[in-house]
């Protein structure tokens, strides 16, 4: 492999060297936080020199591809892996640097044709995208930084942040090696935070005579969601009497759809005793990587004696609804993922007394390209043991409760949501000696974009527990933490969900379907207490008040009574400025009702006094009424609706 370099400008107060990236003397790619100092970068004017020095130069390396047999770089310099596209074409491997804040990725291309893009943007949008580009005009090849605008057109990067290291055949194909930081200079550059990444790809079918000169949209291309920055955590020693079991869906048809979730129901041997979860990872068939996207392993209600045996869609009409009663979550895998361990002094309780023997397997299929006939024995491999640890692990639900009173107005980019563990349930339900969570899954349907937890203290929020900016509802894995968040009676943990409903004519509520939303938290750790249930809503008394307000200053005559459920009350809203607002406004500063529940579902006894005070500020607002009178008020007074408020 020959490679010709390029000596880049250096940045003030840098020498020049060659593989020096522009900025990197001022930038060293940490990232900025608040305790960190900023970057010094160069100003608008060097930017513009450097950009024209780039264009006459060429700053593209060029890359001599000689087809030389070699080995491939050894696996175990890039433990994550994961397909791009469903075809297996493309293959990104990445290891994590924290002391250098950088990223390393190794990209094995199987079949090169005349280049690719390859990025990370906001959703897995190829505009506004970060990109590093390999093309070729039929003679020579190039790599680069570049940047795609609003219209998606390619420009070149004054700023090379995608840093070339090397490049190799192999008999499996073109091995790329590249380095990224974290954080960079570049108001172009994508910044690497914990959480959802989403990558895209495009391959380039043929050959470009320039950067310019490719269509994005024309591109054979797809986006896949990874978490890039994996925690740097120590296996714990596993012990000697470990077992494992796999729960596995046998010999699945694929169906030759893009969107399958397959349930299996699987059983625990009789008189299985008490054991410890403290390892499991994923069994997914060779050839079904790029298929297999997400997985979970759901232990039943143990008030039922028996569920019947099925394999099947989640969704068909033959799936027994007993198997809706199978929702504790044992497992949870997503593509890109690694195996996931427990702490040492900690394990996740299954079998014995009180127990189900029932599972149920949940495998999502991705097939875009609807391959027909393929065949899968995909599912989870569980390690356990019968030497229990110190303590058993739990699961604890944060966020808001799964009710119709929280909604989201259509056509809005940016709706937030919160939900809270309050300080009163802390102070009654968790040990003098607090809990430690070691592990978090962020949860929502369709519309959510952001969710994060922090924790409070004293009204002072002192860290953030877990937070994915860029969440996707289609990637969600049980996240272990970078560092065990500890959790003391009287501490508050509150979560907050954002939503985009641009696409929605009508507004969407709180509740189980795909369609409707959903803003939780599932945090694992220990030691497992009574408590499973920590989320509010906003009170429903309020709420009617809101309606009432609604049908006060709006000509529309909206009926808000006792027969008319809570999401019609939503559905007749006209969605003007001043009743989105008054709708922030509840949400933000209204009452709420704390569900602070015992795995029992019984609550723990607490008050949650309620106060006036919004809502007198809020009729002390001068108003026009729009409406002269309102004939439901007049009739029936305040008639509150019947709110269920399922935990």
């Amino acid at each position: 492999m020959q490679l010709k370099s390029v000596t880049y400008p250096a940045c003030p107060g840098g020498p020049a060297h060659k593989w020096a990236r522009p900025g990197a003397g001022c930038c060293p790619g940490r990232m900025q936080n608040s305790s960190s100092k900023p970057c010094s970068c160069p100003s608008l004017k060097l930017r513009e020199v450097a950009s024209m020095y780039f264009t006459l130069v060429a700053a593209f390396l060029v890359i001599l591809v000689v087809a030389l047999q070699g080995s491939a770089p050894r696996g175990s310099d890039f433990p994550y892996k994961v397909p791009l596209d469903p075809q297996g074409l493309l293959e990104l491997s990445w290891n994590v640097s924290y002391p250098e804040q950088a990223v390393h990725f190794q990209l094995l291309i199987r079949e090169l044709q005349f280049g690719l893009l390859f990025g990370m943007s906001d959703r897995g949008e190829f505009e506004n995208a970060d990109l590093a580009v390999l093309w070729s005009d039929g003679h020579n090849s190039y790599f680069g930084d570049a940047w795609s605008d609003a219209k998606g057109q390619l420009h070149m990067d004054s700023q090379q942040d995608y840093q070339l290291l090397g490049a190799r055949r192999a008999p499996e194909g073109l091995y790329l090696l590249f380095r990224r930081a974290f954080s960079t200079c570049d108001p172009k550059d994508y910044l690497i935070e914990d959480g959802t990444v989403h990558l895209i790809y495009g391959i380039l079918e043929k050959p470009v005579h320039s950067l310019q000169a490719i269509n994005v949209s024309a591109l054979h291309g797809g986006l896949q969601r990874v978490q890039l920055l994996k925690p740097n955590i120590s296996i714990p020693e596993l012990p000697r009497d470990m077992k494992t079991m796999e729960i596995t869906a046998p010999d699945v048809v694929i169906p030759s759809q893009e969107t399958t979730y397959w349930c299996y129901m699987a059983e625990l041997p009789e008189g299985f005793p008490k054991h410890h979860i403290i390892m499991y990872e994923p069994v997914v068939t060779a050839g079904n990587e790029a298929l297999v996207h997400h997985m979970e392993v759901f232990q039943c209600a143990a008030e039922f004696d028996s569920f019947p045996h099925y394999s099947g869609p989640c969704d068909s009409k033959m799936k027994p609804d007993r198997l809706n009663y199978c929702r504790h979550v044992l497992a949870a895998w997503a593509m890109g993922a690694q195996a996931f361990y427990y702490p040492e002094e900690a394990g996740l309780a299954f079998g014995g007394p009180g127990s189900s023997r029932y599972l149920r397997l949940e495998i999502h299929y991705h097939n875009p390209l609807v391959f027909k006939g393929r065949r899968d024995s995909s599912g989870i491999r569980l390690y356990y043991t019968a030497t229990l640890r110190p303590y058993d692990a739990g699961i604890m639900e944060l966020g808001l409760v799964y009710t119709p009173v929280m909604a989201i107005p259509p056509g809005e980019d940016s709706f937030i949501l919160t939900g809270y563990c309050t300080d009163k349930c802390t102070q009654l339900a968790l040990p003098a000696a607090g809990i430690r969570i070691f592990a978090s899954q962020l949860h929502t349907h369709l519309a959510g974009r952001k969710v994060v937890t922090v924790l409070s203290r004293d009204g002072r929020e002192q860290r953030v527990v877990n937070a994915d900016g860029h969440y996707s509802p289609h990637f969600q894995e049980i996240r272990m933490l970078k560092e065990v968040v500890a959790v003391f009676p009287g501490d508050e943990l509150i979560t907050t969900c954002t939503y985009n409903t641009e696409d929605r004519s009508r507004a969407t509520v709180g509740g189980f379907g795909i369609l409707e939303e959903m803003c939780v938290n599932y945090v694992h750790y220990y030691p497992q207490t009574q408590l499973e249930l920590c989320k509010s809503a906003v009170d429903p008394g309020y709420l009617h008040r809101y309606f009432n307000l609604v049908n006060r200053f709006n000509d529309e005559e909206i009926c808000m009574c006792p027969q008319v459920s809570v999401p019609q009350q939503f559905y007749s809203i006209p969605w003007n400025t001043f009743n989105r607002d008054v709708l922030k406004s509840l949400y933000g500063f209204a009452p709420i009702s704390v569900h602070c529940n015992k795995s029992s579902a019984v609550r723990f006894p607490f008050s949650d006094p309620k106060s006036d005070d919004f809502w007198k500020e809020l009729s002390a607002v001068n108003y026009p009424a729009k409406s002269q009178g309102n004939t439901c008020e007049q009739q029936r007074g305040w008639c509150r609706p019947q709110v269920p408020l399922h935990p």
